[in-house]
């Protein structure tokens, strides 16, 4: 299983050589992660990690979705039920299982990731198995145990150089706090999540309107007081280094009401009376409000839509949700978008990131709008796609109509701290064999391809998220 320096570079021997020289060049770049979901007590804290299955299995989807969709219940992998019903505990048993089952990610991104962890933190170069399963388990404990792979210790392995978290809107960052007073030079940052407290429809949203005006001191219960309470909350986190925002709405409609319209709907809100086309629209609403807000403080803007959250009945019943059961959906980008465009899409002062999950809107849609509105920046691939053959496909829709420098190079989206590497050399990898194309088809010079490697790498992503 050894890594092989040529991976995922061009076959073809005159572009795999342009390959090299491009990624010899970043290779060892600084880790810029301005979109993540490690957990902030890690860096808090800094306590060792728990069992490699605690670690490497039971909080990774790419996994457990897998392992599941072959029939294996997600209590034989640990993962906690809601009604507190038995679970496997034991590490050694769920990584055996992992282990019997490694062959099921041949082809997988998660082959990739979980090779390249494997042989770069532990030191172990064949591919897991039965027979080997209780030696792995053996010497990843050991290391886990050691200081050298204590969250601080690994963000300087990673050669990270800054990392935001994901934190809700209603969290005190006491984490973030513990963090920036402990003198670690290390730099983790939140980032504004406001889902629970902008979704009618999701779950105890009642209550955390009332938690977040208890947080502000305003009166949430009107328009006003609502607004207020938001653009507090954005002030807590910008104090302690968020630089954006981010919704994860199922789908990217966007509406600009006039103040009179917004205050009503916002009446049928808090009393629960919306329909489900009302609460689409008030989420629609609230998008366009968060991209005003941006404009006044100057945090990034990114919507994450077009995922059908939770689709699996019986699993968000049994275990709650982000449970390996969101499914990519079709969207709609031109038309849904058109009201927020309207009202701030041409502010080169803006930053608004778009991702999707439907790739049928890349070269249709998503570049086209990019390519013209001066607010308007291309996500890398996300979730599913932020894979070998996912990067390559964005590549070759976007580029022709957005260029390179609507987009704002990798982020990694990930709870799998270890992968964050993985995920890194996998994006320049590829990013060097699409740039290796274009100077051996004589359409771009090696000079240019060299400078956009490390733009690609490293700096656009600094620059998107104001870093």
């Amino acid at each position: 299983m050894a890594l092989h320096e040529d991976r995922l570079f061009p076959g073809e021997t005159a572009m795999r050589g342009i390959a090299r020289r491009l990624f010899a060049a970043i290779e060892r770049l600084p880790i810029v992660s301005p979109h993540g979901h490690t957990d902030p007590a890690w860096y808090a804290n800094n306590a060792a990690f728990p069992d490699p299955a605690t670690l490497l299995i039971k909080p990774d989807h790419y996994i457990f979705r897998m392992l599941y969709s072959r029939g294996i219940p997600l209590e034989r992998l640990g993962v906690k039920r809601r009604d507190g019903g038995p679970v496997e505990t034991d590490g050694r048993t769920i990584w055996r299982l992992f282990a019997a089952n490694w062959h099921l990610f041949r082809g997988t991104p998660s082959q990739i990731w979980m090779e390249h962890t494997l042989e770069t933190v532990f030191g172990l170069a064949d591919p897991p198995n039965t027979k080997n399963a209780d030696h792995f388990y053996d010497v990843m404990s050991e290391k886990l145990a050691s200081p050298a792979l204590r969250p601080r210790a690994l963000y300087e392995q990673f050669n990270i150089e800054v990392i935001a978290t994901t934190d809700s809107a209603l969290d005190n960052l006491e984490h973030h706090d513990a963090i920036l007073k402990s003198g670690w030079k290390g730099r983790v940052i939140p980032t504004y999540r406001p889902d629970h407290v902008v979704d009618p429809e999701f779950e105890g949203f009642h209550s955390n309107i009332v938690k977040l005006g208890q947080l502000t001191g305003e009166d949430v219960m009107t328009w006003r007081g609502y607004l207020a309470a938001h653009r507090k909350r954005r002030a807590f986190f910008k104090a302690r280094g968020t630089t954006a925002s981010d919704h994860g709405h199922a789908r990217a409609t966007t509406a600009n009401l006039s103040p009179q319209e917004a205050e009503a709907l916002f009446g049928k809100v808090v009393r629960g009376q919306v329909t489900p086309a009302e609460a689409d629209l008030f989420r629609g609403q609230m998008l366009t409000e968060m991209a005003k807000m941006s404009l006044d403080d100057g945090l990034v803007l990114q919507i994450h839509p077009g995922s059908w959250r939770n689709h699996n009945t019986g699993i968000f019943h049994d275990f709650g949700r982000d449970m390996g059961a969101d499914i990519p959906s079709r969207t709609d980008y031109v038309g849904a978008l058109k009201p927020l465009l309207d009202a701030v899409g041409n502010e080169p002062n803006l930053t608004i990131i778009l991702f999707t999950l439907d790739e049928t809107t890349y070269s249709r849609e998503l570049a086209p709008l990019a390519g013209h509105y001066p607010a308007l920046k291309l996500g890398p691939p996300w979730w599913f796609f932020d894979s070998v053959e996912g990067i390559r496909r964005f590549r070759e829709a976007t580029t022709e109509t957005a260029g390179f420098y609507n987009t704002v190079g990798f982020n990694d989206d990930t709870r799998a701290y270890l992968s964050i590497p993985a995920r890194h050399d996998v994006a320049r990898r590829c990013d060097c064999a699409y740039l290796a194309r274009l100077v051996a088809e004589h359409r771009l010079e090696e000079d240019d391809a060299a400078e956009l490697a490390h733009d690609l790498a490293y700096r656009l992503a600094r620059e998107a998220y104001r870093l």
